[in-house]
């Protein structure tokens, strides 16, 4: 590729995705072109339907967006920071599929990756990077979300040579059509928190989708049941024992959360920007009127916070330094500037932001799930509170 066809996106008005090497802009430029190919012209009619395009599956995987990170699976040495910016791009073009490769690759992927043993990655990270097969990650239950450290209710038991497992959980992302789930249990044995690969075609296992969503429609998120699901001794991830491995996964794709979520106010300000240059009233565009620039400029503002955070965040990463308090910090304060700007965005196409056809409406409705998911934005913001304060004032 001519790395001289890299352009900068509108909403990254300080330049920052310059700084990646050529091949990580190549990935970037090649990743473009498939979204807006064969991503953009059909994800409204999947947003309405509530349906997953799943022939998109096979591209992304081509794309190269999943496994980036893990020595089993990465094309090419690259950055937290690119891996940044690839949520971004993904997001701004639409936030559930975004949330789609999020779920295959930071959670599944990311959990196995962090938490397998060696025969467990080989086994299972090529498998999910090229898309032969859909990961889920099993933590949220009906009873506990923002209290899972504690009010996980899930059960295993080790029973001969076999895990038992047995539970409830809900919002689970890709878990009607995934292959594999990775389960996040207490071992009856100790009540430490355990994690368990979990191949959802095994007896006792269930998964049924949740409808009528209102935010994020396209992703395929389903209530799980588990009833005496037994498997494998091997199917424990090795590495995962306490919850504070749980944790060592979240923080990694909450930082990742936070780029997802300036990307869709990317995506919100990119579609409003362009409806306001070509929207005609009293005589010429409303992108000349005061008022629409002002909307304009403080979503500018918000984003390029967002992004520059986003970018120290990563950094951090890199140098093996980012720590809970970090990625928190990231996620509450992107999901909260995003939320800013898709309102900034509606606002701007009038009436017309509130339906598809114009791109701002799904942004401002998707927004929502952003807004909570990955740890609310007051769960983290106590994160960051106990961090600068040497208080804990989670209850």
């Amino acid at each position: 590729m001519d790395h001289n066809e890299f352009q900068l996106l509108p909403g990254d008005f300080t330049g920052l995705e310059a700084d990646l090497t050529p091949e990580e802009k190549g990935l970037i430029t090649d990743l473009r072109s498939y979204l807006e190919r064969d991503v953009r012209p059909v994800i409204d009619e999947h947003w309405e339907a509530a349906t997953f395009p799943r022939e998109i599956v096979a591209g992304l995987a081509s794309a190269r967006v999943v496994g980036l990170a893990f020595e089993e699976t990465r094309p090419f040495v690259n950055s937290a920071v690119f891996r940044g910016w690839t949520a971004l791009e993904l997001a701004r073009v639409d936030a559930s599929v975004a949330t789609y490769v999020g779920v295959q690759n930071g959670l599944a992927l990311g959990a196995i990756g962090l938490c397998g043993s060696a025969a467990q990655r080989e086994r299972w990270l090529p498998a999910l990077a090229s898309g032969e097969i859909v990961g889920a990650f099993g933590l949220t239950e009906p009873g506990s979300g923002s209290d899972s450290a504690r009010g996980l209710t899930t059960t295993a038991e080790l029973v001969g040579d076999e895990w038992v497992l047995n539970g409830a959980k809900r919002w689970i992302g890709n878990a009607t059509f995934a292959d594999i789930v990775v389960i996040w249990a207490k071992d009856v044995a100790d009540g430490q928190v355990k994690g368990f690969v979990v191949d959802t075609s095994l007896p006792g296992f269930t998964a049924t989708k949740i409808e009528r969503k209102v935010s994020l429609r396209i992703v395929q998120n389903a209530d799980i049941t588990l009833n005496d699901v037994r498997v494998p001794a091997d199917a424990k991830l090795e590495h995962a024992n306490t919850f504070k491995d749980t944790a060592r996964v979240l923080r990694q794709t909450r930082a990742e959360v936070a780029w997802l979520a300036t990307g869709i106010a990317v995506g919100a300000y990119e579609a409003a920007l362009a409806y306001a240059k070509e929207r005609m009233q009293f005589g010429g565009p409303i992108a000349a009127r005061q008022l629409i620039q002002e909307r304009l400029v403080d979503a500018l503002g918000l984003i390029t916070s967002s992004i520059t955070l986003c970018v120290r965040i990563s950094q951090l990463g890199d140098a093996d330094a980012q720590r809970d308090e970090h990625s928190a910090l990231a996620k509450a304060v992107a999901t909260s500037n995003m939320r800013q700007v898709v309102a900034l965005a509606r606002e701007v196409c009038g009436g017309n932001g509130i339906v598809a056809d114009y791109g701002v409406g799904r942004f401002f409705a998707d927004a929502e799930a952003i807004y909570s998911y990955e740890g609310t934005r007051e769960m983290n913001t106590l994160i960051v509170g106990r961090s600068i304060t040497g208080h804990a004032a989670f209850v």
